[in-house]
């Protein structure tokens, strides 16, 4: 079989522009091939999130649509499911209810808790009766909570039983506000009687829905109306409520389908979602829409991240959607029972492995690469992830290049990456199944978005130059409308039409975006130099003994430090092998451990030749990962940087007391 000749993603709409009048230089305008005689329109029947809905129930009533693990003594259960038609009937009983407990048209709602069925449903039905869904992160706490429901002014909130005590919770003062709270099974009687003390009434899901056998007529919403107002969590600051209207989310359902048509592969009612990333992130949310289109069905996990292996095993889905720490676990999984092989067998997976990525690279799909080599050693790795996958989606951060090279070749599945926010709707750039050239990018603009990048003078970034380099602009018809109740902020954000993102992008001649770097995590040295610190925070990710590593620095100081999460295998072995004994907390106490990983990084540093300054001095180990219970993260892994430099303020001033101290000894010689 021939391999594939080289494809053409893009089309150039306009021209680079030099920059004129204190005016930045901006780069070429990249659309996709799908859009090239202009963005596609909307069928009738089709132009709201509710349609997407509604036409799906009414094609596939009988196909299975959620499903989900019951719980019985702790140990989750196989999977059961409700249909399309079972859904939109309970959709129906829901948005009577509220039309019954007094919430107009117009009015906001919010969801609280982890996926499942009920958590679709609630927003199926603020889709079919015109009101607003104002989604939160279950991992959010009360003050986030307090902010967004008074912020949104939210009339009810349909939650997760185990987060009720968090609205009752006296630093909800915002809770005063709420009409009901409807649990997503069981309410307390403490509970309803706490509630009503405050004038609010608490509902147990099944008794909402009680007596709604004759339930009134949707009424569905405008094009332009407000869908959802999504709350970013962000890395800094009050969360941000991003406006999403029903067209951009139906824009979005066309966008996906246009370009997956493109494929032999087609997306069909047989396949299947598996659902772990919070609904209340854009991404998951986008897909499981997309899914509803094509009748398909959806599971969710049980609720352990921990376990999701095990849902993986019951489910069998075909569609994997996850960040890249997800994809991390997944290779280092694998890496590990490689290395238990027999020596000969390693030698042999290691041996089909190259001859497939060398035949996946002249062109060839991944399923002609090396039948062989699929059924002699991938077919296991297939199996681990349940059997039947057909495409693994990464978002949310760039994947590095080694391990997305390594799942296209062992998974026996499309990979395929993507780049997008919760003001784009998600993906604003796609790859190509296939396509190994686009590996270690985040693709090519979607469906219907047109990209270009902007110089970023301070940090020397020229689009202009070779390569092309600058803060990537998006514009398109799947754009948010607005910060909600933020003029100011939306205008900054939005300037002539182009959505600011903040992050920073490499853009190849043919339109093939890179994420390298963001805009607003730089600072400047001492010395006027200025960091790219999370570039450097993946270049420091590779030693073995690195779990994680946040990299500091300030203007009043001349050197880097960083806070690292060893690897706790990694690090346990190198212990063992140096003869040191104790537990995993202990030996992150050692110095001696300290100066390893200090050697390690200094050795990629000088592998990845980086700049003096750019080298860290000195590191705090944390045998405890970066997490949200400590608001060190986001719900999506990104690093709180502030909160993490409270964190960590004083361990990090010791270590340049410390510095600063070798320093003048050093002088003193």
């Amino acid at each position: 079989m021939e391999a594939n000749p080289k494809n053409i993603f893009t089309i150039k709409v306009e021209d680079g522009k030099p920059g004129k009048d204190g005016q930045p230089a901006v780069g070429p305008v990249f659309r996709s091939v799908l859009a090239k005689d202009g963005f596609p329109q909307l069928e009738p029947d089709m132009k709201t999130s509710w349609d997407v809905f509604r036409v799906a129930a009414d094609k596939y009533p009988t196909n299975r649509m959620l499903g989900w693990r019951p719980l019985k003594d702790g140990v989750p259960g196989p999977y059961l499911w409700k249909s399309y038609k079972e859904v939109y009937d309970e959709v129906l009983q829901v948005g009577s209810a509220l039309q019954q407990l007094g919430v107009p048209p117009g009015s906001r709602v919010g969801i609280y808790g982890s996926n499942c069925p009920q958590w679709i449903v609630a927003m199926q039905a603020c889709n079919g009766y015109s009101l607003i869904c104002v989604p939160l992160y279950d991992t959010l706490g009360a003050g986030a909570v307090d902010y967004i429901i008074d912020h949104a002014e939210i009339d009810v909130v349909f939650i997760q039983d185990k987060k009720i005590k968090e609205i009752l919770s006296p630093n909800c003062k915002s809770a005063k506000r709420l009409k009901a709270l409807v649990a997503f099974t069981l309410a307390t009687r403490e509970q309803i009687k706490e509630a009503d003390e405050i004038g609010m009434k608490v509902y147990s899901w099944n008794d909402f829905l009680k007596g709604k056998v004759n339930p009134s007529q949707p009424c569905p919403p405008k094009e332009n109306d407000i869908c959802t107002i999504m709350y970013t969590s962000g890395t800094s600051g009050k969360p941000k409520g991003v406006i999403l209207t029903h067209e951009s989310h139906a824009l979005y359902v066309k966008g996906v389908n246009l370009f997956m048509d493109q494929f032999d592969d087609k997306m069909t009612t047989d396949d299947v979602f598996l659902s772990f990333l919070p609904l209340a992130h854009i991404l998951d949310r986008m897909i499981e829409e997309y899914f509803f289109h094509k009748g398909a069905s959806i599971g969710y996990y049980h609720g352990d991240l921990n376990a999701l292996r095990d849902d993986i095993q019951e489910l069998k889905p075909t569609l994997l959607v996850g960040v890249p720490r997800v994809y991390e676990r997944i290779y280092e999984g694998i890496l590990k029972a490689i290395a238990e092989l027999r020596p000969l067998r390693r030698v042999i997976f290691n041996v089909l492995y190259n001859r497939k990525l060398a035949s996946m690279k002249s062109g060839y799909s991944h399923k002609t690469a090396s039948p062989f080599a699929d059924m002699l050693a991938f077919r296991k790795v297939k199996a681990r992830l349940g059997g039947r996958l057909r495409l693994l989606i990464s978002g949310g951060a760039p994947l590095s290049t080694e391990i997305e090279e390594f799942l296209r070749v062992t998974t026996c599945a499309y990979f395929i990456q993507g780049y997008g926010l919760t003001e784009t709707l998600g993906p604003s750039t796609v790859c190509y199944i296939d396509d190994m050239a686009l590996v270690g990018s985040v693709g090519v603009p979607a469906t219907y978005t047109e990209i270009r990048l902007e110089e970023v003078p301070e940090m020397g970034y020229d689009p202009l130059g070779v390569p092309s380099r600058g803060e990537i602009c998006i514009r398109g018809k799947s754009l948010f409308a607005g910060y909600y109740k933020n003029p100011e902020l939306t205008n900054e954000a939005i300037v002539d039409g182009w959505f600011h993102t903040g992050d920073i992008g490499e853009m190849s001649p043919d339109g093939i975006l890179k994420v390298i770097d963001r805009k607003k995590n730089i600072f400047k040295l001492s010395q006027g130099e200025y960091v790219a610190v999370e570039y450097l925070e993946k270049v420091y990710g590779f030693p073995p003994l690195v779990e994680d590593i946040w990299v500091y620095g300030d203007s009043f100081r001349s050197n880097l430090v960083a806070v690292v999460n060893p690897h706790e295998e990694n690090t346990m072995k190198w212990a063992e092998s140096n003869g040191y004994k104790g537990s995993f907390s202990e030996i992150c106490k050692l110095e001696g451990l300290k100066e390893y990983i200090l050697k390690e990084l200094a050795a990629v540093a000088q592998k990845n030749k980086l700049r003096g300054f750019e080298y860290i001095k000195g590191i705090v180990l944390d045998h405890i990962p970066f997490d949200i219970e400590r608001d060190l993260v986001t719900a999506t892994m990104k690093k709180r940087r502030n909160n993490m430099l409270k964190y960590y303020q004083s361990e990090i001033d010791t270590v340049y007391k410390k510095l600063e101290t070798q320093k003048n000894a050093a002088k003193a010689k």
